[in-house]
């Protein structure tokens, strides 16, 4: 107390002892937290390619799905179609039953002959005005008319199509028009939670888009309910709507990376879309009105395993007994087709073609599908409990 009481330093000595005090506790604070400071710091390449790709869409006040649209939307068309069928006014008035009491006071009808419309999307995928389209769309259509993004309107030749993959090539004639072209992407990079945007005319809402993401891929014709089809589709959660099918679903970059199609009525925020990669393998023969081939065996068919064999094996009231094995059963077998030829039998278990395993009836299809046509097939097949190898020369699918 007594060095307090007689100890009173100068105003200007407080000052200058408190200025070293207050730089000191700033400067041990900065040292403190420096550490943590730099590496807060550091650059990060990923997060500023991040920050700088949103700041360049900000101030273009663009999307990545406006940028998308931008470069593949003018080549998106709108499909047209008239056919007409043939129908009976009446077709109580043709019953032998009803004439047989009416006599020839009704006189015979002639047909009425109806002209149907339908519509639906495609996009054009070079300058000589090449047009790819679901085969569906153009089914048996008379006329084919193709609107483009800004109004032009040309006649549309269907050059060729092919049921079994929904697709089809449609021509038109430019008249020397610089026509706007989709850029064709790669479906085989696709991955699960992908940006898939989906662009067409559905429900006569013309240039409509539509976002999502890749919900799953490799989705056979079977599971989604077309069994008569022969692919393994895309799916997603964009909007798919009527008149959709045909147009195409793009990535983020604005890449065509499949083919809308497959509407179920059922789905849910479900829509599917043909592989790109798909209609590039095939889209050349249909151009050249050629057919496309198919080969097949002529059977149907459910993944089988030991645990399916043994469960019905183990019901008194089963049909047949089925061998307890991995591989595909045969539930039918379609008359005069090559698998009935070879004596092939519905409760066979196939598990081996050409020496190669198969444990699903997607895998066998997709071994018969890149076969060629006539080719002989080793099967090796379970019947009961003997093994026996049996060889099957596939043919075309439509012949049958």
């Amino acid at each position: 107390m007594g060095i307090l009481k007689f100890f009173r330093p100068a105003p200007r000595m407080v000052s200058s002892l408190l200025g070293v005090f207050l730089g000191m506790t700033i400067a041990l604070q900065a040292w403190t937290i420096s550490p943590a400071s730099a590496s807060a710091t550091v650059p990060n390449p990923q997060k500023l390619a991040l920050r700088g790709s949103e700041l360049s869409a900000t101030a273009s006040n663009n999307s990545f799905v406006t940028l998308a649209v931008d470069r593949v939307g003018p080549a998106v068309v709108r499909i047209d179609t008239e056919r007409t069928v043939s129908r009976n006014l009446d077709p109580v008035m043709e019953d032998p039953l009803f004439r047989r009491f009416f006599g020839d006071e009704f006189p015979t009808q002639s047909p009425r002959q109806e002209r149907l419309r339908g519509q639906g999307s495609g996009f054009v995928i070079d300058k000589s005005g090449t047009v790819l389209t679901n085969a569906h769309v153009v089914d048996q259509a008379d006329r084919v008319t193709v609107t483009l993004n800004d109004g032009s309107v040309f006649p549309g030749e269907v050059l060729g199509t092919d049921e079994v993959t929904d697709l089809a090539v449609v021509k038109i004639n430019t008249k020397g028009v610089n026509l706007p072209i989709a850029a064709l992407g790669d479906s085989d990079a696709v991955k699960v939670g992908d940006w898939a945007i989906a662009v067409g005319n559905p429900l006569g809402f013309d240039n409509t888009v539509t976002l999502g993401i890749i919900s799953t891929l490799k989705r056979s014709s079977a599971a989604v309910g077309i069994p008569d089809k022969r692919l393994d589709f895309i799916q997603t959660d964009a909007a798919i709507n009527p008149g959709n099918s045909g147009g195409p679903l793009l990535n983020g970059s604005g890449e065509v990376i499949g083919i809308n199609t497959a509407i179920r009525a059922d789905a849910m925020g479900i829509g599917f879309a043909i592989p790109i990669n798909k209609a590039k393998a095939i889209y050349a023969q249909l151009a050249r009105g050629e057919q496309v081939s198919h080969p097949f065996l002529g059977i149907q068919m459910i993944d089988l395993t030991p645990e399916i064999a043994r469960e019905n094996n183990a019901d008194p009231n089963a049909p047949l007994m089925i061998p307890e094995v991995r591989g595909v059963l045969v539930m039918r077998v379609v008359p005069n087709t090559p698998a009935e030829k070879a004596g092939i039998r519905k409760g066979d278990a196939i598990v081996q073609i050409d020496g190669e395993a198969v444990t699903t009836a997607a895998k066998l299809q997709n071994l018969v599908e890149n076969s060629q046509i006539g080719q002989s097939l080793k099967l090796k097949l379970r019947r009961g409990s003997v093994t026996k190898d049996v060889v099957v020369q596939t043919a075309q699918l439509r012949d049958f």
